[in-house]
Formats: C-alpha cells, sequence, structure tokens
C-alpha cells in the first residue's frame, strides 16, 4: 500500500498566494472598491516583471542591474503601436499599428528577446560586478535614448489613450483586466517551474554554481546563460506591456535603474529562485508602499530597513520563513 502524496510547505504557501491574490480583486469587486482591483493589478504585473528576473538571478545567479530595459521595451512598444493605431498613422513602410495586445505582447516579446541577445553575448563574458555594471550601462543607455526621443515623448512620456483590446474582454473593466495579468502571470508561473525541473534547468543552475564543472561534461555554460538571459528578458518585457497599459502611459522612468533595483529587491523580499517569491515579494512591497505611502514621503527608508533584516536573518525571504529551505538548488 502506497502512501497518497502529501502537500509540501511549500506548494501550501504557493496555493494560498495564488488564492490571496485572486480573492483580493473578488473582495473589491464586491465592495464597489476599483482602487483595490488596481492595486492587484500592479501586483500582480511587477511579480511577472520579477518571474522573468527569477530566471535569470534565481535560476542562474545572474545578477542583472539592466532588466529595466526590457520593463520598458515592452512598454514603448504598447504605448507606439497604439499610439499609430489610434492616430491612423502606420510606423513606417506602410507597417499599422494595432490596438490588439496579444500581437502587441507578440512584438513586446521579440523585440527584448532580439536586443537581449547581444546585450547578453557582450555580458556574459564578464562575471560578478563586471556583468552587474554591463547591464546596467547598457540600460542606461536605452534610458538616454528614450529620453531623448521626442518623436514618442522624450522626457515626458507616451500617453495611451485608450486601453488595448482583447477579444472577447472589455480591457477596460478594472476586474478583467486583472483577470487578463492574473492568468498570464500564471503562465510564466508555469514556465518558470517547467524551466527549473527540465534539463535546462539543471544546466543553469549547475552554471551557476560550478561552470567549469558543467563544461567537463560538454555543456557550454556560456550558451545556457545566454538563452536564459533571453527568456527572462522576454518574460520581463510582457510585463511592461502590461504595466504601460495599466497606466495608459509610458515614459523613460520605466527604462530607469530604480526600475531594475526595485525589481531585485522583489526577489530578495520573496525569496530568490523561488517558484511564487516573486509573487510574494510583489505583494509585500506593495502593501509598504501603500500602506506606509500614506504616512511619510520617506517610506523607502522603512523598506530598507525590512530588506536588511531579510538580508541578514532570513535569506530565503518571505517563502523561506514560511516554507523553510528550498528543494531546489
Amino acid at each position: 500500500m502506497t502512501n497518497a502524496p502529501i502537500m509540501t510547505p511549500e506548494t501550501i504557501v504557493n496555493v494560498s498566494l495564488a488564492l490571496l491574490l485572486l480573492g483580493l480583486p473578488l473582495v473589491a469587486q464586491t465592495m464597489g472598491e476599483p482602487f483595490y482591483i488596481t492595486l492587484a493589478t500592479r501586483i500582480a504585473i511587477l511579480a511577472l516583471a520579477a518571474v522573468g528576473l527569477n530566471i535569470a538571478l534565481g535560476l542562474g545567479g545572474l545578477v542583472s542591474f539592466g532588466h529595466a530595459a526590457f520593463f520598458g521595451l515592452g512598454g514603448y512598444a504598447a504605448g507606439i503601436l497604439a499610439t499609430h493605431a489610434f492616430d491612423g498613422v502606420p510606423l513606417f513602410a506602410g507597417i499599422p499599428g494595432t490596438a490588439s495586445m496579444p500581437i502587441i505582447w507578440l512584438v513586446a516579446v521579440l523585440v527584448c528577446g532580439m536586443i537581449a541577445l547581444p546585450i547578453g553575448a557582450i555580458s556574459l563574458r564578464t562575471a560578478g560586478v563586471y556583468f552587474i555594471m554591463i547591464t546596467l550601462a547598457f540600460a542606461q543607455m536605452i534610458y538616454y535614448f528614450a529620453v531623448s526621443w521626442p518623436a514618442y515623448g522624450g522626457e515626458d512620456g507616451l500617453s495611451i489613450y485608450v486601453r488595448n483590446e482583447f477579444p472577447g474582454v472589455n480591457t477596460a473593466q478594472p476586474l478583467s483586466y486583472f483577470l487578463i495579468c492574473y492568468a498570464v502571470l500564471m503562465l510564466a508561473l508555469g514556465l518558470f517551474w517547467l524551466l527549473r525541473g527540465s534539463r535546462f534547468g539543471a544546466s543553469l543552475q549547475a552554471a551557476r554554481q560550478n561552470a567549469t564543472r558543467l563544461s567537463a561534461v560538454g555543456i557550454a555554460p556560456f550558451n545556457i546563460r545566454l538563452v536564459a538571459f533571453a527568456i527572462s528578458a522576454m518574460v520581463t518585457g510582457l510585463a511592461g506591456a502590461l504595466f504601460a497599459d495599466l497606466n495608459k502611459f509610458v515614459s523613460p522612468s520605466m527604462l530607469s535603474w530604480h526600475m531594475s533595483g526595485e525589481l531585485i529587491v522583489l526577489i530578495i523580499l520573496g525569496g530568490k529562485g523561488r517558484l511564487f517569491g516573486p509573487v510574494a515579494g510583489a505583494m509585500l512591497y506593495v502593501l509598504f508602499e501603500f500602506a506606509l505611502g500614506g504616512i511619510t514621503e520617506r517610506w523607502q527608508f522603512f523598506l530598507g530597513l525590512i530588506l536588511l533584516g531579510v538580508v541578514l536573518f532570513a535569506r530565503g525571504g518571505l517563502l523561506g520563513l514560511l516554507a523553510g529551505k528550498a528543494r531546489h538548488g
């Protein structure tokens, strides 16, 4: 007689977080509080962006300080395509704009992937602090390009006058848009889970732990890391497109190094390399921003103290505290 499988503590925590994030906007809808639906949507999108970075950082140990570049590029892809569709002006060579979310997402993902490949090919030839600085440098180059691009608002940003469309869904309704973002987040978490449990994920984690040994068995660490970096950028770019649609606005601030730091903070708070670490981190971050932001303008100071405490005393983040040590390396 075999014992029935028992849910692990981490699985229980993961399911609880997923239900909590889903339940908050449903309760807010019944109470007629659309603000909290928007708050939950912001959590879902930031978590999605952090899931992307978690592929590179959590699995591959690649501390990228340039992922804001992909977040912002995804946002600008949404903004530029929507603006041209609204104005009825083609982009170039007669190619029209579009207000279709699936097409915008595809463009955002492809653009981020194509730009991540050369950035990764150069950055991954370095390691440690040099990798951090070179990814930051690339992100700042793209940031200053956006600032000096007057055709799309320059430093003033670009407004999206009407939220883009998704087939069969009224995206103007806050709850409907949240459910779209939530579904995309769940798919991204599924991708992370598949990657982590695959031979590719095992190779990526082995490259983090000992690249020399990985090379000795005939697997090139550089190629594994480059693919992971590109996938990571594509997921983060998709989040950027959703974020631009949420705010109906995109600006160079989405490309700034502060955004890159914010994504790293989400992962540290939630738990590096953990499946629902980005979700837990995004919940904590937005909660602090909402609760403390109404009390003081210097709420980041208290967030810094909490982050310091996590680094010193709870290195597994919130998931580590609630579910114990991770089973995956």
